[in-house]
């Protein structure tokens, strides 16, 4: 009866989760963020993400207390920034989230690089590692732009907001990403620079390695198929 209990306990939550509330954040935050009650939204939107890719790496103890530990003042310090930002200034929440979600990443890639096949958790592993490594410079531009006073990025259009907060942020992150590059954003600051073009590297190298590895697993013999040899 224990170890049964201790399974479910410990069983690795659904990366379709995830997928989920990342498309759920993605999606719906840039239509919401300019309308009244748009930036409540985007808070419970983005609380939801966290706390999905805690639940989606909690596969042992450890790493569960750890995921926790990392999310609490994340998500904490997120709502208290929403309704008092006086008292806590954005770069203390997004440095947090940053940690948690390179912990999340970390681990999803482990996941996936460990797979022994290649079956719906980790094709939805892989998407929620690449999705949540956007969602990582996103938030570390907009750090870059709150501690830089002359400005880290310049902007090239008349359109929206000069800030990466927000949509921007998410925009320039996933376009950089994926190596498509408009311009109408750019990097003038050191910082954003490297942080630029250490996402663009990779954008490329995991798209690359994600292949290889996939190919490598569907590919690979089963248990039947060295018995028959």
């Amino acid at each position: 009866m224990k170890p049964v209990l201790r399974r479910l306990r410990f069983r690795r939550f659904s990366t379709v989760q995830l997928l989920v509330a990342l498309a759920l954040l993605f999606t719906c935050a840039p239509f919401v963020e300019e309308v009244k009650g748009g930036p409540l939204i985007v808070s419970i939107l983005l609380s939801f993400v966290l706390l999905s890719a805690v639940l989606a790496v909690a596969s042992r103890r450890r790493t569960l207390i750890v995921a926790l530990l990392l999310a609490i003042p994340a998500v904490t310090a997120r709502w208290i920034n929403h309704f008092r930002p006086d008292l806590v200034p954005p770069p203390v929440f997004l440095t947090a989230a940053l940690v948690l979600i390179a912990f999340v990443v970390m681990n999803l890639l482990r996941f996936v690089l460990r797979a022994p096949s290649v079956n719906t958790e980790v094709l939805c592993a892989s998407i929620a590692a690449y999705l949540m490594l956007g969602l990582l410079w996103t938030l570390a531009y907009w750090l870059v732009d709150q501690l830089t006073p002359g400005g880290a990025f310049s902007f090239n259009t008349n359109a929206g907001t000069r800030s990466m907060n927000g949509f921007n942020g998410f925009y320039f992150s996933f376009i950089t990403l994926s190596t498509v590059g408009y311009g109408d954003i750019t990097p003038v600051s050191k910082v954003a620079r490297m942080l630029a073009a250490m996402e663009a590297m990779t954008g490329l190298l995991y798209v690359a390695v994600l292949i290889a590895r996939l190919v490598s697993l569907y590919s690979a013999p089963g248990p039947a198929e060295h018995r028959e040899k």
